[in-house]
């Protein structure tokens, strides 16, 4: 479909400056043209006037074509001058020709939960960039998957920004304990702190939607049910339970008042240093605490950079798995017989430490992707009751870092139109090896993943119980479209336009 919106900039960070083949065919066009027949028009009786025959005729036809020519020229006038950069709802025309699912002409988001990527692809119709739709994705998940993320958690992120050229890694920042067992939530703070460098609509937009789920309720989905049936009910009560103490079941209707209220007073947040500070200063009193711990910042770095015959990587730095990550491809990458064979053939693992990721992409080669953990299926299991919040568990043996590795690798570094491909994973702690694997085979046979073609786009076809256990997900820019699909097949539903 066509967007009605201008270009989507993306701004620099003022502080530093570092330095596939398609794999379907489009459909063809199906365009009528629109077809005056002049010879018809001097052979009807009827348009011979004043013994001229046809010289009318042809006069009206002339006309037509003049007054139907001037339109369209006036129309395409318009189109041109209409002023960028629109932020308003704007439904995108319909395109002339479609792709098979998972392909799109402009932008794309790919999230574990339907309704937040739906929220992506909302974000994007309304003139956001990439940024924008990763961002509201994450906090729309923080509120449906409570089992995996959450405001609670720790993020850490990739982006490459087309217009610069530059690829930034969002770093969480020190891990530190709120109290005992609990870490000290930096997800508003990490979230926000990349959204007012690279973001274009408002901060409170991207958190309009995310607070009425927490209010009004959402749908307990399949990967949400499943946690719920294997943790039980115990500490969950009352948000996530029956009346009669049950854990909610698949389809059903949860709220999260207070932590609506949060989200809403996130909103109002000017800057980086002050979001989540309402949260905190909500969570020490709930835990008692005498007074809030120095909070730690999340930052913005330049990204880790591999480079290779067939273009560079780039990755998220240390404590992340990262560095590992890169160790890994360039030992395969010089060992004597370089394979894929090593790999293993899913992302599961037993008692992984539970993770979500979620990736946006545009045409103009632009990607986010973004992956955040509270260390274990319901983190701490800690429910602060003021706040919603469930709380990160962590403990002196927890490596809460090893499941961030995403990678991005951009075919040239002078290209401006170089392919791009972007991988991050969820759920395993062998998610680098994987990864490894993954752009292994992309590199021996170079191409975009191929999707089948009835792909879901609104709900995962697997099992709650494989999708669970791990999942790639993989975006990827080639001949000005966007790319977007998961492995398994369908454990994350994609949007885009």
């Amino acid at each position: 479909m066509e967007a009605s919106t201008g270009a989507v900039l993306y701004h620099k960070l003022q502080l530093w400056e570092p330095g596939m083949e398609s794999g379907g065919e489009e459909e063809e066009e199906t365009v009528e043209p629109l077809v005056l027949s002049l010879r018809r028009l001097q052979n009807n009786p009827r348009n011979q006037v004043g013994g001229l025959p046809g010289a009318w005729a042809r006069l009206l036809a002339g006309l037509l074509l003049l007054a139907v020519s001037s339109s369209l020229a006036l129309r395409q006038l318009h189109r041109k001058d209409s002023p960028k950069g629109n932020l308003g709802p704007a439904a995108p025309a319909a395109s002339r020709h479609s792709h098979r699912p998972g392909v799109y002409h402009h932008s794309a988001i790919i999230s574990p939960a339907a309704t937040c990527s739906q929220l992506g692809q909302e974000l994007l119709v309304a003139g956001g960039n990439v940024v924008d739709a990763g961002v509201g994705a994450a906090l729309c998940l923080a509120v449906v998957h409570p089992h995996a993320t959450g405001l609670g958690a720790m993020f850490w992120g990739l982006f490459f920004n087309s217009s610069s050229g530059n690829s930034t890694a969002l770093t969480a920042g020190p891990t530190q304990i709120l109290a005992p067992g609990l870490g000290l939530p930096t997800a508003l703070s990490a979230l926000h702190l990349l959204h007012t460098h690279f973001g274009r609509l408002p901060w409170p937009h991207l958190l309009a939607k995310p607070a009425m789920l927490a209010q009004k309720g959402f749908e307990v989905d399949a990967l949400l049910a499943s946690a719920l049936a294997a943790q039980g009910s115990k500490g969950l009560c009352p948000l996530f339970c029956n009346a009669n103490g049950t854990p909610l079941g698949l389809g059903a209707l949860a709220t999260n008042p207070n932590l609506a209220a949060v989200l809403h007073r996130e909103a109002l947040a000017s800057s980086p240093h002050l979001a989540g500070s309402a949260l905190l200063n909500l969570l020490v009193k709930d835990l008692g605490l005498e007074e809030p711990p120095a909070q730690p910042m999340p930052s913005l770095e330049p990204a880790l950079q591999l480079l290779m015959p067939q273009g560079v990587v780039f990755t998220t730095p240390g404590p992340s798995a990262g560095p590992r990550l890169l160790k890994l491809l360039e030992s395969t990458l010089h060992s004597s017989t370089p394979s894929p064979a090593f790999c293993p053939s899913h992302l599961q693992m037993p008692k992984a430490p539970v993770s979500s990721a979620l990736a946006s992409v545009d045409s103009s080669g632009s990607m986010l992707l973004l992956t955040s953990s509270i260390n274990s299926v319901f983190g701490s299991g800690h429910l602060s009751p003021s706040t919603g919040v469930l709380l990160s568990s962590l403990e002196a043996s927890s490596t809460p870092s090893a499941w961030a590795c995403p990678l991005i690798l951009r075919g040239s570094l002078d290209d401006t139109e170089a392919n791009m491909l972007g991988l991050v994973a969820s759920g395993a702690p062998r998610e680098a090896k994987a990864m490894t694997c993954t752009l292994l085979n992309h590199l021996t046979v170079p191409q975009i993943q191929q999707q089948p073609q009835h792909q879901s786009q609104q709900r995962p076809t697997e099992s709650p119980g494989i999708c669970g256990q791990g999942t790639l997900l993989q975006v990827a820019v080639h001949a000005e479209h966007a790319y977007v699909s998961s492995v398994p097949n369908g454990c994350s539903p994609f949007r885009g336009y």
